[in-house]
């Protein structure tokens, strides 16, 4: 088993401008927390989203099956509750209905008394033309520090 759990987001950074972010506590059943503990989740296609009595669930979210888990395992794309504070839920959802921005997860990783948790933000999309900045932003930066390291 792994001491640092850290599953990244990668395609969130590329595809949306980062404004704002918050940690949230995941609400989970046992096959899942012993999945994470062994890197066995995937956070690159999910999203956040709150239901009809404003509570914050994230979708999309994979955890593989834990592998010794008998009739009692879980579903891997099943909607995981979020656990954040009302007053942190109040503004996501005021941001999010009037503004129209997304909440995207970012990280998943494990704290030091063993709890999960998510690293979420809210985020503006981004357009292609910000898109290719970024890309030529991430070139340039890669060319000046192979020039420093050769000079």
């Amino acid at each position: 088993m792994q001491k640092n759990i850290n599953i990244r987001n990668k395609k969130a950074r590329f595809e949306y401008e980062i404004l704002d972010t918050y940690i949230a506590g995941i609400k989970l059943t046992g096959t899942e927390i012993k999945s994470i503990r062994e890197s066995k989740a995937r956070i690159t296609d999910s999203f956040c989203e709150f239901n009809d009595e404003g509570e914050l669930f994230v979708i999309n979210m994979f955890i593989e099956e834990y592998l010794h888990g008998s009739y009692y395992n879980h579903r891997p794309k099943s909607e995981r509750k979020l656990l954040l504070t009302k007053r942190e839920l109040k503004k996501l959802k005021k941001e999010v209905q009037n503004v129209g921005l997304t909440i995207v997860p970012l990280k998943l990783f494990i704290t030091d008394k063993g709890w999960a948790k998510l690293q979420i933000a809210l985020a503006k999309g981004k357009k292609i033309h910000d898109k290719r900045e970024t890309i030529k932003d991430r070139d340039n930066k890669r060319d000046l520090a192979r020039i420093k390291k050769n000079f």
